[in-house]
């Protein structure tokens, strides 16, 4: 009996575990995304959705900090994408 005791106090710990971690991810992406939107409404002047390389250009140096930092984990996470296919 202590032993099943045991074995679903761990499967519970571990399934708590396992939605916090997945929560933070939903966290994290959703505040990349305001992040990012913030950015564009802040320096995309032709209103395209992409910043070019003069509106970059405009970007003071914390923002193209936050945009460089934005587009390596997007470049990263899309190589991950194709090491797993």
């Amino acid at each position: 009996m202590k032993k099943l005791l045991v074995i679903l106090l761990g499967v519970t710990c571990a399934m708590v575990l396992s939605a916090k971690a997945a929560e933070g991810d939903k966290s994290d992406k959703s505040d990349a995304k305001a992040e990012r939107k913030a950015l564009l409404e802040k320096y995309d002047t032709n209103k395209d959705g992409k910043l070019d390389k003069d509106e970059q250009g405009k970007m003071s140096a914390d923002d193209k900090a936050k945009w460089d930092k934005m587009r390596a984990a997007a470049k990263k996470k899309k190589e991950e994408g194709k090491d797993t296919k």
